[in-house]
């Protein structure tokens, strides 16, 4: 091979380069172009909401079309067994995300979410007591620099019985998330999108997206919103609901303290319990060995094994936890739901 067919063969390969480096470009771009396809995404949880629905979204579009932005809306029908699915079927424009069965508010949200295309995600309920009117007054809080704005339900028309609920919840809530705002339980929120980049949600932790966010740095804000009592359709919150989102506090809480060193929680309570234990044991070796005193009938030493069998256990546990918030910040793309398909009109 002469030397100009070299030079030729290097510049072939060096114009084939390119041309995968442009096309791998260009792929990169059309990957991320639906990211921020609309200003506003409207995200919305549904279970047996039938009678709601066209009303509901009549009224998102009427908001939507007031602020003068493109807009997408995002039904999440979470296993509904009445109309639900039926009503939604005329109704444009829209994304139906359906699934297979009831996985639960928070399931719902996480694929709604996960499905916005817009730069700033809207929740809301699907039961007509969150006003999409008040959606401009979400996004005139968030120019103030906020990256989350959370809707305070100040004057609530709920039963008594609920309002005891949460604000019990309330409450602790203060106590272990020590948040800033007066209604997390409030659906009505608005969000940037980067929110979620790294966030995943499950169990009852959709009450506690402000407070997680504010974890990670994010500034929230809360604005007063409308709320309106409950016309058509059952309230679905229960007192499971309520032990469950008292569970994910304490989860979010220990999240919230431990989440990159639960060795220093579990090693530390281990080492402790352990060393108690230790001493009661020599206490009692000294007891025995040099005051003749006999032990068959004393229980400080089973107390000082349990302490020391214990503590050890939960320095284990602590290694292990350490070794899954490894795990778990190295693969994140588990979901604990199903869908069954998505229809976009």
């Amino acid at each position: 091979m002469d030397e100009n067919e070299k030079i030729y063969s290097r510049q072939r390969r060096a114009s084939s380069l390119f041309n995968i480096s442009q096309s791998t470009t260009e792929m990169d771009s059309n990957k991320h172009s639906k990211t921020g396809a609309f200003y506003l995404s409207i995200v919305v949880p549904l279970f047996n909401e039938e009678g709601n629905v066209k009303e509901l979204h009549q009224s998102i579009v009427s908001a939507c079309q007031k602020i003068g932005r493109s807009f997408e809306i995002i039904f999440v029908n979470d296993g509904s067994n009445d109309g639900t699915a039926r009503e939604c079927k005329g109704l444009t424009p829209l994304k139906l995300i359906e699934f297979r069965k009831n996985f639960g508010q928070t399931a719902a949200m996480d694929a709604g979410i996960k499905a916005a295309q817009g730069e700033i995600i809207i929740t809301l309920d699907g039961d007509l007591q969150n006003d999409p009117a008040d959606i401009p007054i979400l996004l005139k809080e968030m120019k103030k620099g906020y990256d989350i704005v959370s809707g305070w339900r100040w004057q609530r028309k709920d039963p008594l019985s609920k309002k005891i609920f949460s604000r019990g919840a309330d409450r602790l809530r203060k106590i272990f998330m020590q948040d800033k705002i007066h209604d997390s339980g409030c659906s009505l929120k608005a969000y940037k999108r980067e929110c979620f980049n790294d966030l995943d949600l499950f169990g009852e932790m959709h009450r506690f997206i402000p407070a997680m966010l504010e974890m990670q740095g994010y500034k929230v804000g809360e604005v007063k919103v409308s709320h309106h009592p409950r016309v058509r359709g059952v309230s679905k919150y229960n007192w499971k609901r309520a032990v469950k989102g008292l569970v994910d506090m304490l989860g979010v809480w220990f999240w919230r303290k431990y989440a990159n060193r639960p060795l220093h929680l579990f090693g530390a309570a281990g080492i402790t319990f352990s060393f108690l234990g230790f001493v009661i044991l020599v206490w009692m070796a000294i007891i025995r060995i040099f005051y003749h005193q006999p032990l068959q009938e004393k229980i400080w030493p089973i107390i000082g094994i349990f302490l020391f069998i214990v503590g050890i256990q939960l320095f284990i546990s602590g290694l292990l936890a350490d070794m899954s918030v490894k795990t778990y910040y190295k693969s994140r793309n588990s979901t604990n739901y199903s869908i069954k398909r998505i229809i976009e009109r």
